[in-house]
């Protein structure tokens, strides 16, 4: 699955999805939880439940945020959900890898009952909303069949742990998330799965958001979630290899692939070597999809 940009959308408002279905976001995610109220979580399956049937002609991943397990509330919108046209769905307040094996016993009955191939549902999971996540984190690897990516989240911790903020006053993370994101980060890696970067608040800052991303690219993210469809494009932009990118990370693979005895290899004056042509082979990858 491509996953540069994940758009969040309320799972009970038709007319935002019919902008956000618009904007090139590589996945809706049609939100059962946070984005619904409590009295409208019932009538929101049904409105998700009909978007994915009508939803034939499209570029987009169909994800669905179901709410979390602790709530009682799962089976209910997977059993409403799962159909042809859902394609993963997004886990909260996931505790460790045994919760995911759970839902995917959910998911093998649910999928033959709607006449879908196994393992056609994907899951992805938010992985740090709760103290207990944080300390299984590893254990997502070796990853579950249908595991795609993990993500990570700061306001449900954060509530969790009584913190008053997430952010020091320079608007940076405060040490506890930093922690967080990049335990996901390593998590996601460990399981070779894609490892999502959590929210950017304020979308109305379109060159926060691109300077947050940059950061997120450089340290290891392949992609982001949007809360607002203005923040697609942003994201899309700044996970997608630029030009350049591209050019030198062939070089660098065509230089290994012309010595395949070296375990180094100059070009241009600078040494390459077995890391840098895994981390080139990630970029003609990402370029490629």
């Amino acid at each position: 699955m491509r996953l540069r940009s994940l758009l969040f959308v309320p799972g009970d408002s038709e007319k935002k999805f019919a902008k956000a279905a618009t904007v090139g976001a590589d996945a809706l995610i049609l939100d059962l939880e946070d984005a619904v109220a409590p009295s409208r979580k019932a009538e929101a399956r049904f409105i998700v439940r009909d978007l994915i049937a009508a939803a034939t002609d499209r570029r987009w991943h169909c994800v669905v945020r179901v709410n979390a397990l602790d709530t009682g509330l799962t089976l209910e919108d997977l059993a409403a959900v799962v159909r042809p046209g859902l394609d993963a769905i997004l886990v909260p307040k996931s505790n460790g890898a045994a919760d995911i094996m759970r839902i995917g016993h959910y998911l093998d009955a649910l999928e033959a009952q709607a006449g879908m191939a196994p393992s056609t549902v994907k899951i992805l999971v938010v992985a740090t909303e709760t103290p207990s996540a944080m300390f299984n984190l590893g254990t997502y690897a070796p990853a579950h069949p249908r595991l795609a990516g993990l993500t990570w989240g700061a306001e449900d911790l954060g509530a969790a742990i009584g913190a008053t903020a997430n952010k020091d006053a320079d608007g940076d993370w405060s040490f506890p998330y930093r922690v967080a994101r990049s335990m996901c980060l390593f998590a996601a890696a460990a399981a070779d799965v894609a490892p999502i970067d959590t929210l950017y608040t304020d979308f109305r800052d379109p060159e926060g958001l691109a300077a947050s991303c940059r950061i997120s690219r450089r340290d290891g993210f392949t992609g982001r979630i949007a809360i607002h469809p203005d923040q697609v494009e942003v994201i899309n932009r700044c996970f997608t290899p630029a030009a350049e990118d591209i050019a030198h990370a062939r070089r660098i693979v065509d230089a290994f692939a012309a010595a395949p005895d070296a375990g180094t290899i100059g070009i241009d004056g600078k040494m390459y070597d077995i890391p840098h042509l895994k981390q080139a082979r990630r970029v003609l990858a990402a370029a490629e999809a």
